[in-house]
């Protein structure tokens, strides 16, 4: 049996051995086909009762049951590039591998719940969505194109993505932005810097204000949870040779803001700090998601199943549903803080409970 076949074949009633067959698949963007075309194939043989929807490398099932509510639940394809944990492994009840924890669990999970709707009588209507392009540039993610082209697919009243969260409810999310400073000054030889002016040198003051933000940036509390902002310098750059005054330089800052504030809030704020550059560039500013704890559903979510509940500190595709007026979570299986990393793993228990939660709210267990 092949990787493909394996992701077809798996019985749901197994979602960790259905997790090691999704880690087989490699799914780096924009390699994500061969396991969407199998969770396709793998829906159409084994949810008929659903409305299937392919568009790129983007797959949305929809019930249509005439509920009042609907529930939107989804979760992305793609992986990070491979580091030496390509090939999944279990130890036990724990799977380690590329994509196990971000978010192959919530990918189990999700085809789990879609082909267990179809034998009961759900008090929601579902909509789940899987979808490409989540790890790299926002102009590859799919729920951007969905939202773009045909937003009907995927609008509801509450929207959870199984982003790993270590089975917590992560409220809302962070906004991110990202500033260039440029700083300019004028060529001469190193031997003679007097004729010239060092545009590295005019960095200094910047840093030094940059570097103090960074250490006092605290907590911003939001519906009652403490979002940590954080101020980071990510990239400097400037010079053209050993014996040249360099005549340009620039960096880049990466700012992640509290929901409280939005894009333009943001870009003041950090603008402030970046005085003295001769250009600012706003590089990309993506807007956070507040908690929305006291929406009803949101309520009811964390309220009647007993959820813990914690702030999302980065940026993820909540932000999306927010910005179209869908209060939203993230709650999945696996340790974010392993997200990324060549330790990547998620437990049997952590894809079971995940799936018994989001069964028993929507009304199917």
């Amino acid at each position: 049996m092949t990787a493909v076949d394996a992701v077809v074949e798996r019985p749901a009633a197994d979602l960790f051995a259905l997790t090691e067959a999704l880690c087989a698949v490699p799914s780096v963007h924009p390699d994500e086909g061969a396991l969407t075309d199998a969770i396709e194939t793998r829906l159409r043989a084994r949810a008929p009762h659903l409305d299937i929807v392919r568009s790129a490398n983007n797959v949305v099932a929809r019930t249509a049951f005439g509920r009042d509510r609907r529930i939107v639940l989804a979760g992305h394809v793609d992986t990070v590039p491979p580091n030496a944990n390509q090939i999944p492994r279990r130890d036990g009840d724990m799977l380690h591998g590329l994509g196990s924890a971000d978010m192959k669990g919530g990918l189990a999970a999700l085809l789990g719940l879609a082909e267990r709707c179809g034998a009961v009588d759900p008090r929601f209507d579902l909509t789940i969505i899987w979808y490409e392009g989540e790890e790299v540039a926002d102009e590859a993610n799919g729920l951007r194109h969905l939202f773009a082209s045909d937003p009907r697919l995927v609008l509801g009243d509450l929207a959870i993505l199984l982003e790993p969260t270590g089975g917590w409810v992560e409220a809302g999310c962070q906004g991110t932005l990202h500033m260039e400073a440029v700083f300019h000054g004028s060529r001469a030889h190193s031997a003679r810097p007097w004729m010239g002016t060092n545009a590295i040198h005019r960095l200094a003051p910047v840093l030094t204000r940059l570097a103090a933000a960074s250490i006092e940036a605290g907590p911003v509390t939001v519906d009652g949870l403490e979002f940590r902002e954080a101020l980071q310098v990510v990239r400097v750059e400037g010079g053209v040779a050993n014996n040249v005054v360099p005549d340009r330089a620039h960096l880049v800052v990466n700012r992640r803001y509290a929901p409280c504030f939005g894009p333009a809030d943001a870009e003041t704020q950090l603008g402030a700090l970046l005085d003295g550059a001769d250009e600012i560039i706003v590089r990309n500013n993506s807007q956070g998601a507040a908690p929305n704890l006291f929406n009803p559903l949101v309520a009811e979510f964390i309220g009647t199943l007993d959820l813990a509940v914690r702030p999302k500190l980065g940026w993820t595709d909540v932000a999306r549903f927010a910005a179209h007026g869908v209060p939203a979570l993230n709650f999945g299986p696996g340790d974010p803080t392993l997200a990324h990393t060549a330790q990547e793993c998620v437990a049997r228990h952590e894809i079971e409970g995940v799936y018994g939660v989001l069964a028993r709210f929507v009304g199917i267990e």
